[in-house]
């Protein structure tokens, strides 16, 4: 389970940064006093524009960044108090964090694994179970840059989810992938949903959000607005799909009539 309480994450920003923003503020919030529960068995969705905070929600939770304020709770670890113990119970993916291009799929594979001190006898019973879903097994042996952006996703999932965690948080799975890739991706963390592990991805993209996500929470400017099913989201707003409810739950936040 993942807890979240009144997260607060503030970035310093450089001067150059301030010019693009257009601000003489050289301070910027980007996580704002958030309140969050996911549970086993669920997939979470953090649904928002670009920039909203959900990327560096997941970076909060997945250890890469420190909180500015509030707590963090994940399988009952405190994120700043047992970062390697938060590590070793999630899986972690997003497209920022790419896996070294001069190495190959089999090798990456392997050196997390081992990494995560998994015995050689279950890398390969992960190697096997990984590759096969994922159709990896064809290009195993080449380099990571001969890839395809498909497949160099599928063996960062792969590699992401070598020591089989409880907790998979994903920021944007499917971003940039075709069609086929993105179900294969889609439909895996359906699989460990029902398995009954906790999967906590960001989205952009309202269908894939409807689809996937048994519930959601909308952020928008680093505070969460709504949060429910789908069904909940639509009674709320009185909208006839997500997109819509969406842009009602964002005139409010704007004050827009």
């Amino acid at each position: 389970m993942i807890e979240i309480r009144q997260l607060t994450k503030v970035f310093k920003l450089s001067k150059k940064q301030m010019a693009e923003a257009k601000t003489k503020n050289p301070r910027k919030t980007a996580v704002d006093h958030l309140d969050l529960t996911a549970k086993e068995g669920e997939i979470y969705g953090l649904l928002g524009p670009n920039g909203a905070g959900k990327t560096t929600t997941l970076r909060c939770i997945s250890t890469l960044i420190r909180p500015t304020g509030g707590e963090i709770y994940v399988n009952g670890h405190e994120v700043r108090k047992e970062p390697e113990a938060v590590r070793n119970c999630i899986g972690f993916l997003t497209s920022d964090i790419k896996l070294d291009d001069q190495f190959d799929v089999d090798y990456m594979f392997r050196f997390f694994g081992r990494l995560h001190r998994v015995p050689e006898q279950e890398i390969e019973r992960r190697r096997k179970e990984l590759f096969t879903y994922f159709g990896i097994q064809e290009f195993a042996g080449k380099k990571i840059k001969e890839l395809s952006t498909g497949m160099k996703q599928k063996a960062a999932i792969a590699v992401s989810l070598v020591h089989d965690p409880d907790i998979i948080i994903f920021d944007e799975p499917t971003n940039g992938l075709d069609i086929i890739t993105a179900r294969c991706v889609t439909d895996y963390l359906k699989k460990l949903r029902d398995e009954g592990k906790l999967v906590i991805v960001s989205t952009h993209i309202m269908s894939e959000a409807e689809k996937l996500c048994d519930r959601i929470g909308i952020i928008i400017d680093g505070s969460k607005v709504a949060e429910g099913t789908l069904e909940e989201l639509l009674t709320q707003t009185n909208a006839s799909d997500l997109e819509d409810a969406f842009f009602e739950f964002y005139k409010d936040r704007k004050g827009e009539a």
